[in-house]
């Protein structure tokens, strides 16, 4: 008999079923792992996901409300951030998603910032701009 704390999947009503088999998020015990998050806008019952826009901005801003959106989901928050990784698909991108993370941040008050890594990905969908995962600990 295992006395393992259980998995549990953690799918927010904004967001479409994944493609795939796997969850937007996955907690265990105090740990939440946020899966790769990108722009697409909340889900639409049968209809596509459909990209929040074209820009950086648009996609970035609405990646990191699906970000939260697990966060709440799994009983997190932002502050219970440990790690975010952001994979963009064009080098040219890093100034812009530096200026708009930073604001982002600055105006929910993160009382310490998580660590973060970014990196140039380009096998995202045709139009995605942006990927972002996270990793929670609570309490």
């Amino acid at each position: 008999m295992s006395d393992q704390t259980p998995k549990t999947a953690v799918v927010p009503a904004t967001h479409a079923t994944p493609p795939a088999k796997f969850s937007h998020g996955v907690r265990k015990g105090n740990i939440l792992q946020v899966a790769g998050q990108v722009g697409f806008l909340p889900a639409a019952p049968g209809e596509a996901p459909a990209v929040a826009g074209p820009t950086l901005r648009e996609q970035t801003l609405q990646t990191l409300a699906n970000v939260a959106s697990v966060l709440e989901a799994g009983g997190a928050s932002w502050d219970d951030v440990m790690m975010i990784r952001v994979y963009l698909t064009d080098v040219a991108h890093f100034a812009e998603m530096n200026e708009i993370y930073n604001a982002y941040f600055e105006e929910r008050n993160l009382k310490e910032a998580p660590a973060a890594r970014t990196t140039v990905y380009v096998g995202l969908p045709a139009g995605l701009l942006v990927e972002i995962d996270a990793l929670a600990v609570l309490g």
